[in-house]
């Protein structure tokens, strides 16, 4: 069998198993996040069992206020937490999906240069100029990808540094308006 049918097929293969790759990682990541709505889903349900209980057995608007400023914070940081659960699902699988796709791009760098060492070896003379282009293109499309995905992977850390700001900040928040509604029943009950 000639070398260029038998590339072909290689490539053809190649691509399949990166496909095969790429389907597990998104399904793998859909199946996570179905497994977290449905643990949210169940932790609600039961939650809103159990606070209708409470709330049954509330007996005046002092316990009533004092039942609702004890609901903030655990919901704040319920809602909080799912948000990062998701985002960690996603983060994952853009990750796989990133170096999935660098593997791929590093292949075909690899075909390319390739191409241009046999077209160098078969080149006619004269042409020498011509393949010292192509050569120094490449060059300049491998160094240019190089910096984009430097640039994008800084730009994920901080975006992933900034969530964590927000999600502490958030947490900080719902904290502090907790304490305030419990100083105010508490201020209620003693008036």
């Amino acid at each position: 069998m000639s070398a260029i049918p038998q590339q072909v097929l290689n490539s053809q293969k190649a691509a399949i198993e990166a496909l095969v790759s790429i389907q597990g990682s998104v399904f793998g990541g859909f199946e996570k996040l179905v497994d977290l709505n449905l643990k949210a889903i169940k932790a609600t349900l039961d939650e809103v069992s159990e606070k209708s209980q409470q709330v049954a057995a509330v007996k005046d608007a002092q316990e009533a206020v004092a039942m609702t400023s004890s609901l903030v914070q655990p919901n704040a940081e319920k809602a909080m937490a799912y948000s990062k659960h998701v985002y960690d699902i996603v983060s994952a699988v853009q990750a796989d999906l990133a170096k999935l796709g660098e593997a791929q791009l590093a292949e075909g760098q690899k075909h390319m240069q390739d191409a241009i060492e046999q077209l160098t070896k078969n080149a006619p003379a004269g042409s020498e100029s011509a393949v010292a282009m192509l050569k120094s293109g490449l060059t300049q499309a491998n160094t240019a990808f190089d910096s984009m995905t430097k640039a994008a992977k800084q730009a994920a850390e901080v975006a992933e540094k900034n969530l964590a700001a927000a999600t502490s900040a958030t947490f900080k928040a719902a904290g502090e308006a907790a304490e305030v509604a419990k100083s105010a029943a508490r201020g209620r009950r003693a008036a």
